[in-house]
C-alpha cells in the first residue's frame, strides 16, 4: 500500500485536480450552452408573440378602455396632434426677429485712378474686412457695432491701413416705436398656437363622444342578437309544441302556419342583427385599433353594461355657464378676438409716417500696418453723426385700408362670439331636454316590457287550454321581443344623450378624467 506521504502522491493530486478542473470546465460549457438555448427560446417566443398589433385580437374591453385606445391609436387624432407643434414653429420664427445678427465680409480688388500731380493714371490694389453685430430691441431700437479694416497701396498713401470701430443706434419715433407693436406678431403667433390646442381639444372631445356612442351601439347590437336568439329559441319551442299537439289531434293543422312563419321571421331578424353587429364592430375597430381592420379573426367583447347613471343632471343654468367657459370653439373664438385686437395695434401704427432718430459714432486709426492702425485709434481722429430720417407714402391708402379692415374684422369677430354663445346655449338646452326625455323613455319601456311579459304568459296559458291561437301567441312573442329591444335601446339612447350633453357642455374630457393637455 502506497504511503500517502511518498513523493508520488503530489503527482496524483495534480492529476485529480486536473480532472476536477476539466469537469468544472465541461459543466461551465454546458451551463453556458443552456443559458444560450434559453435565450434563443425566449427570443423565439418573443418574435413569435404577435403582440398588440398582430392578427389575433380577442379582447374584452370596457368603455373607458375603448376611449383610451382611441386617444392612443386613432389616425385622425394623431394627424391633428401635429398642428400645435406646427403652429409653434411660427412662434419661434416670429421670436427670431429680435435675435442678434453677426456679419463678416472680406474683400480684395484692384482699381485704376487718376494720379494727381502727375500726368496719366495709376493702379492700386485694395483689400479689407468688415465684422458687425446688430440687433433689434422690442422698443423699436436698432443697435449695431462694427469693426472694419482697409488697406490701399496708392502711390500717394504708400500702403496705408485704416481701422475703424463704430457704433450706431436708430430709434423709431413714430412707426415701429414701442413694445406693443413690435411684439404684436409674436403674441399673435402664440395665440395661433393656443387656438390650435383648443382645436385639438375639441377634436379629441368629439372623438371620445363618437367612441362612447358607437361602443354603446355595439353593446346594443350584441344585446339585440341575444334577445333575437332567445326569441328564436322560444318560437322554435312553440313550433315543436304545436307540432306535437297537431299530431295528437288536439288542435288543427292550420295553427302550424303561424308558428312556422314566426320562426322564419326570427331567423331573418337574427341574420340582420348579426350583420349589424359586424358593421358596428368594424366602425368601432377603426376608432380604437385601425391596424386590425380587415382581419377575419378579430373580436371585441364589450365588458361595460348599459346602466342608467345614478347622478341626475343639475340645473340648466349651471350647465350653460359651464359651457360658456369650457366649449373649445368658444374659447378659440375669444382668442381670435384677441388676435384681431393685436392686428389693430399693428395697422394703427402703420398709419404713422416713418421717423427715425439715428446716432453714429466711430474711432479710426491710420498707419502703415494693421497693428499700427489699431493702436492709432487712441488718437484724436473720430466721427460722430446724429440726425432724423423721415419717410411717408404720399396717399397712405394701403395702410389706411389695412387699418379699416382690421377694425371691421374685429367688430365682426365680436358679433361672431355673441352668436356662438347663443348657439352654445341653444345646444345645451336642446341636449338637456333630450336627456330628460330619454330618461323618461327608460321608465316607460321598462313598464312596457313587464306588461308584454305578462301578456305572453297569459296568452301562452290560454293557448294550452285551447282558448287562444298560435297566431296570437306569436304576436305576443313578437310584442315582447320589440319591448325588450326597445328597453335596451332606451337605456342606450339615454347614455348617448348624456354623452352628447356633456359634449355640448364642453366638459366630456374632464368628466372622463382626461387631461385636456395630455394628448
Amino acid at each position: 500500500m502506497a504511503n500517502p506521504r511518498s513523493p508520488a502522491h503530489p503527482a496524483k493530486r495534480i492529476q485529480e485536480i486536473m480532472k476536477i478542473m476539466s469537469l468544472i470546465k465541461r459543466v461551465t460549457y454546458l451551463a453556458a450552452a443552456m443559458v444560450l438555448l434559453t435565450g434563443l427560446f425566449r427570443f423565439s417566443a418573443w418574435a413569435a408573440d404577435p403582440g398588440p398589433d398582430a392578427d389575433e385580437f380577442h379582447s374584452g374591453i370596457t368603455v373607458e378602455e375603448a376611449v383610451l385606445m382611441a386617444l392612443e391609436n386613432n389616425r385622425a387624432l394623431n394627424i391633428q396632434r401635429f398642428e400645435p407643434d406646427i403652429r409653434e414653429t411660427f412662434y419661434d420664427q416670429e421670436s427670431a426677429l429680435f435675435d442678434p445678427e453677426i456679419a463678416f465680409e472680406a474683400w480684395a480688388g484692384r482699381e485704376r485712378y487718376e494720379s494727381y500731380g502727375l500726368f496719366g493714371s495709376d493702379t492700386a490694389t485694395t483689400s479689407g474686412a468688415d465684422a458687425s453685430v446688430s440687433g433689434l430691441l422690442p422698443t423699436g431700437t436698432r443697435l449695431e457695432a462694427e469693426l472694419s479694416t482697409r488697406r490701399s497701396d496708392r502711390q500717394e498713401s504708400g500702403g496705408l491701413y485704416e481701422t475703424r470701430l463704430g457704433f450706431s443706434a436708430t430709434q423709431a419715433l413714430l412707426q415701429g416705436r414701442g413694445v406693443a407693436v413690435n411684439m404684436a406678431s409674436i403674441h399673435q403667433a402664440a395665440i395661433d398656437t393656443s387656438m390650435s390646442r383648443y382645436e385639438l381639444a375639441g377634436f379629441a372631445q368629439s372623438l371620445v363622444a363618437d367612441v362612447e356612442v358607437i361602443y354603446w351601439e355595439y353593446v346594443l347590437a350584441r344585446r339585440q342578437v341575444e334577445i333575437v336568439k332567445a326569441s328564436l329559441k322560444l318560437a322554435q319551442q312553440q313550433l315543436e309544441e304545436i307540432t306535437q299537439r297537431v299530431r295528437v289531434g288536439s288542435i288543427a293543422e292550420t295553427e302550424l302556419a303561424a308558428a312556422r312563419a314566426e320562426v322564419a321571421l326570427r331567423k331573418e331578424a337574427l341574420i340582420n342583427a348579426e350583420s349589424r353587429v359586424e358593421n358596428i364592430k368594424t366602425r368601432l375597430t377603426r376608432f380604437i385599433a385601425p391596424s386590425r381592420l380587415a382581419l377575419e379573426n378579430r373580436d371585441i367583447i364589450p365588458e361595460s353594461s348599459p346602466e342608467v347613471p345614478p347622478d341626475p343632471l343639475e340645473d340648466l343654468s349651471g350647465h350653460v355657464a359651464v359651457a360658456i367657459q369650457m366649449r373649445p370653439e368658444l374659447a378659440q373664438a375669444k382668442r381670435m378676438a384677441e388676435r384681431r385686437e393685436l392686428e389693430i395695434v399693428k395697422t394703427k401704427n402703420g398709419l404713422l409716417p416713418r421717423m427715425d432718430l439715428f446716432i453714429r459714432l466711430g474711432k479710426s486709426g491710420y498707419a502703415d500696418s494693421f497693428s499700427g492702425a489699431a493702436r492709432d485709434m487712441d488718437g484724436d481722429s473720430y466721427d460722430a453723426y446724429a440726425g432724423i430720417e423721415i419717410s411717408r407714402s404720399v396717399s397712405n391708402q394701403a395702410a389706411d385700408a389695412r387699418h379699416r379692415r382690421a377694425l371691421l374684422q374685429n367688430r365682426q369677430q365680436e358679433t361672431a362670439i355673441l352668436n356662438l354663445e347663443d348657439l352654445v346655449r341653444e345646444d345645451v338646452e336642446l341636449s338637456y331636454i333630450e336627456v330628460r326625455r330619454a330618461l323618461q323613455q327608460v321608465s316607460a319601456t321598462e313598464s312596457t316590457r313587464k306588461f308584454q311579459e305578462e301578456k305572453l304568459r297569459a296568452e301562452t296559458a290560454k293557448f294550452r287550454v285551447g282558448k287562444s291561437t298560435a297566431l296570437l301567441v306569436a304576436q305576443a312573442q313578437r310584442d315582447l321581443l320589440e319591448s325588450q329591444v326597445s328597453e335596451v335601446e332606451a337605456i342606450t339612447s339615454y347614455l348617448n344623450a348624456r354623452i352628447r350633453f356633456y359634449l355640448a357642455e364642453g366638459s366630456l374630457l374632464q368628466r372622463r378624467g382626461i387631461d385636456a393637455g395630455s394628448y
